[in-house]
């Protein structure tokens, strides 16, 4: 359960779709449309630059390009996000840099931020380091989730015009390449009721408890009202 009492939802194909590089080192869960993959083979090469690691373009002409395209990029932001997190972990505490923001950010009501405040108020010493570390333990990610629009679900062909099989199309596609991740998080299924998509679920065991009845990954239906919530829970 995340510190925070508020997330950043998904905001369009484009306006999220690198959020958690810039808030999740703070706590903040933010979401990721996953439809569009070229803009995130984009997203991916450029973020490579940035943080000097290897970039091998995944081309349209390979199989199940999209889906390796989205798992890639989410690997990455979540590589990107654990660098971020233990960078900040390594940090000195002192006023204004990034690991007093991450404390500052918190709620006023959250234990942790109380927490951090009374080590400030106390003088050097075994207490004071005790706290800290205390402190750079409670640090957290945010959550890394994912949006696909369920009904934008279109059929996909190869280069000659051959029909691709059902389990290569767009929604299928973007949900295999997050269940194939590094992510331990959630994806949100909106826009619709796709029935070819939810009986794909059962292929990938990351949705399933493990021995000690943890989840990796979860799903969360994005509804418009309760009888939509009550058919899909149905289904589901």
């Amino acid at each position: 359960m995340g510190l925070h009492t508020f997330h950043i939802p998904v905001l369009g194909i484009s306006y999220s779709i690198d959020t958690p590089v810039k808030v999740a080192k703070y706590g903040i869960s933010s979401v990721m449309s996953i439809i569009d993959d070229t803009l995130i083979e984009k997203m991916r090469a450029y973020y490579c630059a940035q943080y000097d690691e290897a970039y091998l373009p995944i081309s349209t002409k390979e199989e199940d390009c999209r889906a390796k395209r989205i798992t890639a990029y989410l690997n990455l932001v979540h590589k990107i996000v654990l660098q971020q997190v233990t960078a900040l972990k390594s940090l000195p505490f002192e006023a204004n840099n990034e690991l007093a923001k991450y404390f500052e950010v918190l709620p006023t009501h959250a234990t942790v931020r109380k927490l951090y405040y009374d080590m400030c108020a106390l003088p050097a010493g075994s207490n004071k380091n005790l706290l800290q570390e205390q402190l750079r333990n409670s640090i957290q990610a945010g959550a890394i989730d994912v949006n696909i629009m369920a009904k934008v679900d279109n059929v996909n062909y190869t280069s000659d015009g051959s029909l691709l099989a059902m389990e290569y199309s767009d929604a299928l596609s973007a949900f295999r390449g997050f269940a194939k991740s590094t992510l331990s998080s959630s994806v949100i299924l909106s826009a619709g009721y796709n029935p070819r998509l939810y009986s794909y679920i059962e292929n990938f065991e990351d949705f399933f408890p493990d021995a000690n009845g943890e989840l990796k990954k979860k799903i969360i239906l994005k509804v418009s009202d309760y009888r939509s919530a009550l058919i899909q829970g149905r289904i589901m």
